[in-house]
Formats: C-alpha cells, structure tokens, sequence
C-alpha cells in the first residue's frame, strides 16, 4: 500500500486539499465519535464465544508488556511483528507458536483473515501507517499513546476508524477506573463548585531531550532492518549508543541522578525525544493525564495554547516545558484553563496540603468552592460530605479488558479513537506551541492555526518518498 505514489491521493481525493481533507475529518468525527462500536456492524459484532485472533507490531519494548496483558485478558497471540530480531526475541520466545514477521505491511497481507484484531506499540512516528493499515483490512485495533504524531495523521486515523466499525483502544490511564469516575462524578456533582484551572505534572521525560544531533554513522545491525524503523520519516544516519562521556547521558544523569534506561541514540527507547520520531514528555504522558479532566470537564478542542520551555532545538523536545490551553465554556461550564508541567517542573503547591510537597506526578483541579488533587478533595476534612454522593459511573477493568468486551459486542472502550484523538490532538497542540514558541490559535473545524501560518507546517508533515498515509 506505501509504496503506491497515489495511495494518498486517492484516500484524499484527487481535487482536495489537505486542509479540505482535515477539515472534512474533523467534521466525521464530530457527528460520529458517539456511535458505539457495536451499533456500527461489521467486525464490531464478534461472537461472545469466539477467540479473538491477535497480531502484534512492535513487540520488544512497551509492546511485551502489553501483549502479555492482551493473553491474560483471553486474546489469542496468532502473528509478531517486529524490526529488531534481538529486541523482540522475548515475545519470540513467549509466544514460540506465533507466525513472525518484520514488516508489518506483508503480515497483514500475508494472516489476512486469520486475524481478528492488530496492537501497535511501535514507535510515535509509524503508528498512523500500521493503524491505518489495519483500519482498512476491517481489523479491530489497540495502539499506544499517543495515537499520531501529527494531527493529520491523527484526524485520517480517526475518520478511518468510523469507516472501518471496528473497535478501538488507546493505551492512556483508563478514565474508568475507580479513582478516575469519582472524580468525575466529584466535579460534575459541584463538589468543588465550577472548574476554572487544572494543573498537570509529570516527571517526564526519562530518555534524553534538549540535544543535537551526533555526527558520524554506525554499521547497522543485521538483526536490525533501520530503513523499515526508520518508516515514513525522513531517512538520517544509524547511531547506535551515546559514548560514556558525552554530555547528554552526563545532562540526563545530573538531572536524574543515575542513567537513562538506554544509551541508545534512537532504538531503543529513547526515540521520544526526537521530533521526528516522537512527541516529547507531553506526547508520552499527556495522553494519561488528560484523559480523566477530559472526561470530568467535558473538554473538546483548545482555542489557544501557549508554551514556555528551557532552550528548544530544532530536532528535539526541550529538557522542560510548560504549556497552557485555553478551552471555552461548555453549557453551564465555564472556560477553563489547563496548564502542563514537565521535566520537574510542578505548580505551587495548594495551602491546603499544609507545606507538604506535591507528589511527582498528579492533577489538581481548582473550583471556585474548593480544590481537588485527583480525586481527592481539599482539605480532606470537607471529602466526607460527599461521602453518600452515589456512584453514577460504571468502573471497568482495565485497557485490555474493556478492549475483548467491546469486540464481543459491548460498550465501547473507554479510550477508542475517537475519543484518544482528542486527547491526542491536545497533546500534538502542545508540542506545536513549543516548537513554535508562540501562542497559537486553533480553528478546530478546520484544524489549522489562524494565527501563525509557519506553525500549521508542522500540523500536517511530509513523509518520506515511498510511504504515504
């Protein structure tokens, strides 16, 4: 399919523009995203009693953890996908009995129906092209967050989704979990009156950020095919690790006070730092931590977002950021503020916790009757008045398990696509604000920045020759 120069022409169409395209994807998305995945026919309707045939692409890093919770949760692992023979050898040898495969495009062709369902752990920069590939075979799918690195790729994913009727799920923080819904059911019930600002923090990033480019090459590893790693990106030398004494690992150990998990320059690990291949702090973490206010708070689209970072370089994520969104009022609520921390970096604390600091990765919410840190409400003193406020929301069980109930034909999970793509859109804003270095204003129906023309270069971005959406 990538290798086909008019693939992308024709899944645009041919007299569209690429801003029509984005525009006409929002608009799907809007009227769809709803829908639930069993109401919507086709593959959505798998028998109650039948295996669910997996596939796996990117299966050495996250993606073995995540596969291993795919088995438990009663998935049937059948294909493995997986550009690093070494990296991938422990799914190899978990699961001897899979067919094994290094590019993703031949292992659908070649399982086609023997396959149910595909989960995607590759990284940031190949998930449109392994997602959309499923998509178009009708096949349910799970992906890592987030779910694109660009916005288009995000809203083609998202539109592909609704066409497809299969069932869909991102692996952000459930925002059905326990603590999740009562907080939800906390905000919406106005325990802390209406909601004006949010603060989120991580202590991101854990891979190097902030640095150059190292020069010279590598010889690549047999073991590792780097043009298929390498995707749709533009195509750049192998390096394989950071030298004892360069200065990144002695930043990141300074900052960190030991090494990173990797002194890998891109494979493994530590693409996230990288723009071409990853999204930063934000993009790894955001999806988590915005996944919950979100829900409580009813949020779409930001209007403005605005960003303050250590020294930018053109390639890489800052070593830290913070950024604002501004989001209007919805129905009775009113506008709202959201603000990001990372690499360290945390909002004051609130009085409330009584000089105690605040913990290395949280929300707080602030009302106008009171303040809420997750779910719970500050001071804790006042938390027992709403101690026999009922439970409204259904708790489930889990990324996995709400994935397998929806392709059995019950609910949706609780972050398909089309709810992840505006978690992902959030996260993929942020980051445009940083590289910018400008307030930005986002015209969401028409996913363009109004305000800054150079910044709406980076909302859709080129691929590499060969590969499309």
């Amino acid at each position: 399919m990538h290798n086909n120069p008019t693939t992308r022409r024709r899944f645009i169409h041919t007299n569209v523009s690429r801003r029509q395209f984005l525009a006409a994807a929002a608009a799907t998305w809007a009227t769809t995203h709803i829908v639930p995945c069993h109401v919507l026919g086709g593959p959505g309707q798998t028998a109650p009693g039948a295996k669910v045939n997996l596939a796996g692409v990117g299966v050495g890093g996250v993606g073995f953890g995540q596969l291993r919770a795919c088995d438990q949760a009663g998935f049937n692992i059948v294909a493995l996908c997986d550009v690093d023979d070494v990296y991938a050898k422990k799914a190899y040898d978990k699961w001897p009995q899979a067919r094994r495969y290094r590019d993703y495009r031949e292992m659908l062709q070649a399982e086609g129906d023997k396959i149910d369902a595909v989960y995607c752990g590759t990284p940031d920069h190949t998930h449109a092209v392994v997602t959309l590939a499923a998509l178009r075979r009708k096949k349910h799918v799970c992906c890592v967050k987030p779910l694109t690195r660009t916005v288009e790729e995000n809203r083609a994913v998202v539109a592909a989704a609704i066409q497809a009727g299969v069932c869909t799920q991102v692996t952000a923080q459930a925002n059905t979990s326990e603590p999740a819904c009562r907080t939800c059911e906390l905000i919406q019930a106005g325990a802390i009156g209406p909601v004006r600002e949010v603060h989120i923090w991580s202590n991101r990033p854990l891979w190097p950020q902030g640095m150059t480019r190292p020069p010279g090459q590598d010889v690549v590893p047999a073991t590792l095919d780097w043009d298929l790693w390498i995707g749709p990106a533009a195509m750049r030398p192998f390096k394989n690790e950071w030298p004892e004494n360069d200065l990144v690992l002695q930043q990141i150990v300074a900052a960190r006070g030991r090494k990173p998990n990797h002194k890998s320059v891109y494979h493994p690990w530590n693409f996230r730092g990288w723009w071409d291949f990853g999204t930063g702090s934000l993009g790894d973490m955001g999806c988590h931590y915005f996944n919950t206010p979100f829900r409580a708070l009813k949020l779409e689209h930001a209007v403005a977002v605005q960003a303050s970072t250590t020294r930018a370089f053109d390639e890489t994520a800052p070593l830290a950021a913070i950024v604002t969104y501004d989001y209007p009022a919805r129905g009775e609520m009113p506008a709202v503020r959201v603000v990001w921390y990372d690499g360290g970096l945390k909002p004051p604390a609130p009085h409330e916790i009584k000089g105690r600091p605040l913990p290395d990765e949280g929300v707080l919410y602030i009302g106008d009757k009171g303040k809420m840190l997750g779910p719970k409400i500050l001071p804790v003193t006042e938390s027992s008045k709403f101690d026999d406020l009922p439970k409204t929301l259904r708790r489930r069980d889990g990324t996995w398990a709400e994935w397998m109930e929806a392709i059995k034909g019950g609910e949706k999970a609780g972050c398909h696509f089309e709810w992840a793509g505006l978690l992902t859109e959030a996260v993929l804003l942020g980051n445009i604000a940083i590289r910018t270095g400008q307030r930005i204003e986002w015209d969401a129906p028409n996913a363009r920045v109004t305000n800054v023309e150079s910044a709406n270069k980076l909302v859709a971005q080129p691929y590499r020759s060969g590969w499309t959406l």
